[in-house]
């Protein structure tokens, strides 16, 4: 029930948008998606700013409100410039086409869900990795206040009161609107979300390969193969996780099939879906826009060096159009970024492969990975010289040039030019490198394509009573038998790889989840609780909505209250400043846990030794964690809090 519920979060608001001003087919449903992610953030500010309270109601009016004016635009353009609607360019497909089609789809979702099921053991288990613990605070942040602009979130990032904090929580946002709903709690709205992002990527490829006039073989296969790849979408899962950089990424094909509209003029339909989606696309991570901006800058090229066909006389109105409207509303969603630029930019991460090493693991499409992934490597890097020699898709091509050139040059070197290149990916690996899947899908479509009919061709001839597209089916039965046979989809490799941050790291164990429920029983809200920054303390606001004073792994500032308290509040017996803090932050508690994000840092030194510091009353104990009781702290709350217990309590 509660998966369902986010599938329909994710597609039904974007779905009714699209519907609304007229996309249809293929491109309605991969795009949906990404139109509910741009419905979302444009409203953010909207109803933030005018006092409505971000629930599930609010967010259904709203999406009513912008189809409504959508389909409003859509039919005063159609009706008042009166063009005639010129002949699609795009074959039409067969109903064989498009159930072939849909079943590769469907292989691919069915692929993505077994891996991200299998890596993760239960949908309530918590992500061990660095920012996990932030996106979930933040999910039910965002619930639990009705207020999802990004001004109102610095609490959580260890900065209360800093109103011009960012970060991109369009993502979040909409998870928030299901917290509680349908059981839904934290982790598993965000693990549920992961496989819905694996669903839009088979779908998206599906569509970008219909829109851009490839076969129906090459869309079913290339949808099938998306799923695949390890470093895209399940080494985001762990690595980080980025879930919202992820859920980007999943949806710019979607976005180029939007795009392809552009070329095709049909009133104000595209130039509407790319404003919305370039909206979702920015406000789901900023990083995202610079990858969509590649592929159209090589797509303009590719039109005018004329690779792709184009009527200028009935296209420009819908380019100026189409690029007026993703500035209007893409760039607000852009701009507040600029808050954190240098943090973002100045990011470093060591080399992971010689400059051999990565130009291999970029012909492989197996970036960052330790044993190339030949199955659908080798067969990829075939269909895009098949692409090539063609003359077809040849923006993808060169994106494949510019984006795996420059993940081999960020793996590989230092220097600034790299630096800066990368920079708006925190010059990260595991980002660059999950760019390169999307496009290798569509080559290894290709590749099954040409194979198949090859095949067919020689097949024909000698049986000519065969139906035209029986030869093709088999085929396709005959590689997917042998590749999949062999390969296995991947799926043990990649489920591996995602079960990564679901091990059990020395960060959040079962007992301390057990002691943050005894936590939520002890305090009232607007009571904090005294923790470290590196023991997985930090879950305890998202996983029992008990609010800790460090938020987050990398810790508040130390010139900061929350700061210095963390390294003196076992010295209260003559720091006065501490005991001040303390009492302003409404602590009673504190809360030490026996595990460490980062093993070979020391926890914060105000919480160590409490057993034997004076003011400090042991209260509870498990294997994994302790909570003190702090003398002279009984009064900072309001009546009805219950009382600690005596020390063993929970053994």
């Amino acid at each position: 029930m509660g998966f369902l519920l986010i599938l329909a979060a994710f597609w039904l608001p974007g779905a009714v948008f699209g519907a609304a001003i007229g996309l249809r087919g293929w491109t309605l449903g991969a795009a949906a998606p990404v139109l509910t992610f741009g419905i979302v953030a444009l409203g953010i500010p909207l109803l933030g700013g005018t006092g409505i309270r971000w629930t599930a109601l609010s967010v259904t009016l709203w999406t009513l409100v912008v189809s409504a004016l959508g389909f409003a635009i859509t039919w005063a353009v159609a009706r008042f410039t009166r063009r005639p609607a010129p002949e699609s360019e795009r074959p039409r497909w067969s109903w064989r086409a498009h159930a072939f089609t849909a079943l590769g789809v469907a292989a691919g979702m069915a692929v993505g869900a077994l891996t991200v099921l299998r890596g993760i053991p239960t949908p309530g288990t918590v992500n061990q990795d660095w920012d996990a613990a932030f996106h979930a605070n933040l999910v039910r942040w965002i619930a639990e206040r009705g207020d999802a602009r990004p001004s109102t979130i610095g609490t959580i990032a260890n900065l209360p009161g800093e109103t011009h904090y960012f970060y991109p929580d369009t993502y979040h946002a909409l998870l928030a609107l299901l917290f509680g709903k349908g059981g839904l709690t934290v982790m598993p709205l965000l693990n549920f979300a992961s496989i819905a992002v694996t669903f839009a990527v088979p779908l998206g490829v599906a569509a970008m390969c219909r829109a851009w006039r490839l076969p129906a073989v090459t869309a079913a296969a290339a949808a099938a193969a998306s799923a695949c790849f390890t470093s895209f979408p399940y080494d985001l899962f762990w690595h980080g996780p980025v879930w919202p950089y992820a859920a980007g990424v999943a949806l710019v094909p979607a976005m180029l099939a939007v795009v392809r509209l552009l070329l095709e003029p049909g009133g104000a339909t595209g130039p509407l879906a790319v404003g919305i989606g370039v909206a979702g696309l920015a406000a789901l991570h900023t990083s995202v826009v610079f990858v969509l901006a590649v592929y159209c800058v090589l797509i303009l090229a590719a039109v005018l060096f004329k690779f792709e066909p184009v009527d200028w006389r009935r296209a420009w109105p819908s380019l100026v159009a189409a690029a007026l409207l993703a500035a209007g509303l893409g760039l607000p969603q852009v701009l507040p970024s600029l808050y954190n630029a240098g943090g973002v930019t100045s990011a470093v991460w060591a080399n992971a492969a010689t400059m051999t090493g990565a130009v291999g693991q970029t012909v492989t499409f197996s970036p960052m990975a330790s044993f190339p992934q030949w199955w659908i490597g080798l067969p990829a890097i075939a269909g895009i010289f098949l692409l090539a020699r063609q003359r077809r898709m040849v923006w993808l091509i060169a994106a494949y040039v510019v984006l795996g050139g420059l993940y081999a040059a960020t793996v590989s070197m230092e220097n600034r030019l790299v630096h800066l290149l990368s920079g708006p990916f925190y010059n990260d690996n595991y980002r660059l490198a999950a760019l390169l899947p999307m496009i290798g899908a569509v080559g290894f479509g290709e590749f099954v394509h040409t194979v198949t009919a090859w095949f067919a061709a020689k097949v024909r001839p000698r049986l000519p009573k065969l139906h035209p597209a029986a030869p093709v089916l088999a085929g396709v039965v005959l590689l997917a038998a042998v590749i999949g046979g062999f390969s296995r989809g991947y799926v043990y490799l990649n489920s591996v790889h995602v079960n990564i941050a679901y091990r059990g790291f020395p960060a959040v164990s079962a007992d301390e989840e057990t002691a943050f429920a005894w936590l939520a029983q002890h305090t009232v809200p607007g009571e904090r609780v005294l923790n470290d920054r590196l023991d997985g303390s930090v879950w305890m606001y998202a996983l029992q909505g008990v609010q800790p004073t460090q938020w987050n792994y990398y810790g508040a500032p130390p010139t900061s209250d929350v700061g210095y308290v963390s390294a003196f509040a076992n010295r209260l017996e003559y720091n006065q400043k501490a005991r001040q803090i303390l009492r302003e932050l409404k602590v009673r508690y504190a809360f030490v846990g026996r595990g460490n994000a980062v093993p070979d840092q020391r926890n914060d030194a105000g919480l160590l030794y409490l057993d034997t510091t004076p003011g400090f009353k042991l209260v509870y104990r498990n294997a994994g964690a302790s909570i003190y009781e702090i003398a002279g702290q009984q009064d900072v709350v309001a009546a009805g809090a219950a009382p600690g217990s005596a020390a063993g309590h929970g053994q």
